[in-house]
């Protein structure tokens, strides 16, 4: 298994996977982008992998598959097909299951557009700018069971803004995860890291 080789499933617009892409046509990030995914056929997602050449670029339709598990157990094979050591989750909208977090445990990636453990889920940024929060940010973490609750790889703090709307903040958030994401990758390839309790401990 290639140890620098990733998936990526993604569900929408595709701006971490094209930040990504662009850092690795850059020299900047040494992963190797071998498969994407997407449960959705208009993701344009999709057509950022074709445009940058990714090998094997895949749209699955979760209702070709009786239930979750069903279609993450055909994900995971496709995965495991094509030899990807970590799984990179870029505006992937779906909870995995249990079983697919199982397989792959410790080898899940995600970005969330706030500072963990404060406000997970799909609501992230509106909730922050709801609650009145002076700052938010962006957290890169290895996904488990619980939903946005997995060991914390890396953060970046945005500031609130007293006139921030759920937009204006969200541009804000993304311009950091446009950084954070690419870089974690690159950390991760680099130097490694392990995991004491719920803390990550880079090896550099």
């Amino acid at each position: 298994m290639n140890s620098k080789a990733i998936a990526v499933m993604a569900s929408g617009r595709g701006s971490n996977l094209k930040v990504i892409l662009e850092s690795v046509a850059a020299g900047e990030c040494p992963v190797d982008v071998q498969l994407v995914i997407s449960d959705k056929a208009d993701a344009a997602a999709l057509e950022i992998a074709r445009d940058a050449d990714v090998p094997h670029i895949m749209h699955l339709n979760p209702k070709d598959y009786q239930d979750r598990a069903q279609f993450d157990a055909a994900c995971a094979d496709l995965i495991d097909h094509h030899g990807c050591q970590w799984i990179v989750l870029a505006g992937y909208m779906r909870i995995l299951s249990s079983s697919f977090v199982r397989r792959f445990r410790g080898r899940i990636i995600n970005i969330h557009p706030a500072i963990l453990p404060a406000f997970p889920g799909a609501h992230a940024v509106e909730d922050a700018v709801s609650y009145g929060v002076k700052v938010s940010g962006c957290t890169v973490h290895l996904v488990d069971e619980v939903l946005d609750g997995g060991p914390i790889l890396a953060q970046a703090v945005v500031p609130v803004l007293d006139d921030d709307t759920r937009d204006s903040l969200h541009a804000r958030i993304q311009m950091e995860e446009h950084k954070i994401y690419p870089a974690t990758l690159k950390r991760m390839m680099e130097d490694g890291f392990s995991i004491i309790g719920r803390k990550v401990i880079w090896n550099s």
